[in-house]
């Protein structure tokens, strides 16, 4: 512990007190009453001697008082006012005082420049400590603010990374979804197509449930890409967010350290250097040491929050869009087989038709040789059975007993009996063979119709669809890479 003499400082505006004020502090100065034996008192007229004659006296004063002092000599009408000088004792006396008194000042004046001098060493090494002290706390804060500028520059490395990656991604989600509008539109325009067909073939068959489905499983493919195209917007502008507060914090801390560094490098013979009064009395601060690193803190983690939920929306993105063009692929090639399945069908029904037509020509043209047979067989019955009549007309003219029920009477009854019947089963027979002839017209018409309409439908899915469906998009143009 340091013992050091204290003094009274009095209280100006000066560092240093004034040389009046010292002299006071410092003089054992005796009562008043010892020293003066008339109204004139003795004192020193500045700190550091003392005077015989009276303090601040101009040289015509000091004249005047030489010549009463003369006059005070050598005349005797002035010998009565030698009862006022001062006695050899008080002579004695008072030069003895001014030893003291000298000697007490400068032993003070001693005192204090021993305690000055060791004041000031002692001040000079708690103003280098002081210093070094705020050096050695500023070099610390300097790399503190290293460290948290490292970790700010590494984090947004790592989120610039990640927005490169996120932002291809969901090209390739834009991608892949704009390429999922023409295998949606051929479905569609397949659907419409297959309205055109006609009669029986108008089915809802496979083909149509799978085509159905198809459009199904498309919208639900384009319908989560959407929705994965909106949570990647929003994950891009939060990642962008958090890229923009560590930029921020790392553009305020690239500040801060370039500040810090320049006072680390200040020292005593450092340029611009000034006074700033009352700037101690300052605290613009708004934060503290540990919100101050809790503030980055919080920045880092929330950039690291952010950049998992984008990996995490990437790989969700990227199961999507394999699940997506396997669906569309798989069901595409269900149609198409459906498809073949259902033109094979088809071609096969067209075939059968075209068998059964040309066999029913075959019998439409047999039924008409038939029905002309039977109308040329009625035909040759008319004149035998005019033959027949006219003769039993004949023989009704015979006379008398001539006209006798006979045998040939009788064979020519029977045998007009017999071409009659045989005209009426002839005509029976021309009728079916008519009717049959208009049934096999009938199936002919319906036969026709049918093929008409397998034609149809065969060139509807055939023609129509197959052709539109003979290109479909790749697997690497469903996920998005060309």
């Amino acid at each position: 512990m340091e013992l050091t003499a204290t003094y009274a400082r009095p209280k100006t505006s000066n560092f240093l007190p004034a040389i009046s004020t010292m002299a006071s502090s410092y003089r054992n100065t005796k009562p008043a009453s010892a020293l003066n034996h008339s109204a004139n008192q003795w004192r020193t007229s500045s700190y550091y001697k003392t005077s015989d004659t009276i303090p601040n006296l101009s040289s015509v004063q000091r004249g005047s008082l030489d010549l009463l002092r003369a006059n005070t000599m050598f005349y005797p009408s002035n010998r009565s006012t030698l009862t006022s000088r001062y006695t050899p004792d008080e002579w004695f006396r008072s030069n003895q005082s001014n030893y003291r008194e000298s000697e007490a000042s400068r032993n003070s004046a001693e005192r204090l420049r021993r305690d000055t001098l060791r004041l000031i060493q002692d001040k000079e090494q708690l103003t280098r400590r002081t210093q070094e002290n705020s050096s050695k706390n500023i070099g610390e804060r300097l790399n503190d603010i290293a460290f948290w500028r490292s970790e700010l520059s590494h984090e947004i490395d790592n989120m610039v990374t990640e927005i490169a990656a996120l932002a291809e991604v969901k090209r390739r989600l834009e991608r892949a979804l704009a390429e999922t509008e023409r295998p949606l539109q051929v479905s569609q325009e397949c659907l419409y197509h297959r309205e055109k067909r006609m009669s029986i073939d108008l089915v809802h068959d496979d083909v149509e449930k799978d085509l159905i489905k198809e459009v199904e499983v498309i919208k639900s493919c384009q319908e989560r890409m959407r929705r994965h195209l909106e949570r990647a917007a929003a994950q891009l502008a939060s990642n962008r967010a958090a890229q923009h507060e560590l930029e921020r914090d790392l553009s305020d801390k690239v500040t801060a350290q370039r500040i810090d560094d320049r006072c680390h490098h200040l020292r005593n013979t450092s340029d611009g250097i000034s006074f700033y009064r009352g700037v101690e009395r300052l605290d613009p601060s708004v934060s503290l040491p540990e919100s101050w690193s809790k503030f980055t803190d919080d920045n880092l983690l929330c950039s690291q929050s952010q950049r998992a939920a984008s990996h995490k929306l990437r790989d969700e993105i990227e199961i999507l869009l394999n699940a997506a063009s396997g669906e569309m692929w798989s069901q595409f090639n269900n149609v198409n087989v459906a498809f073949t399945s259902r033109v094979a069908e088809t071609a096969d029904a067209r075939n059968s038709l075209q068998a059964h037509l040309a066999k029913t020509l075959q019998e439409i043209f047999q039924t008409e040789m038939l029905i002309e047979s039977l109308k040329k067989a009625l035909r040759d019955k008319e004149r035998p059975l005019k033959v027949a009549q006219t003769r039993l007309e004949e023989r009704t003219r015979r006379p008398n007993v001539e006209l006798c029920r006979d045998n040939p009477h009788h064979r020519l009854v029977s045998e007009v009996r017999e071409i009659e019947d045989t005209v009426h089963k002839l005509q029976e027979r021309l009728l079916e063979a008519e009717s049959s002839l208009q049934c096999l017209v009938k199936t002919k018409v319906s036969l026709e119709h049918d093929l008409s309409v397998k034609a149809n439908s065969l060139f509807l899915d055939q023609e129509k669809c197959m052709s539109m469906r003979k290109t479909f998009p790749s697997m690497p143009r469903l996920v998005g890479y060309t």
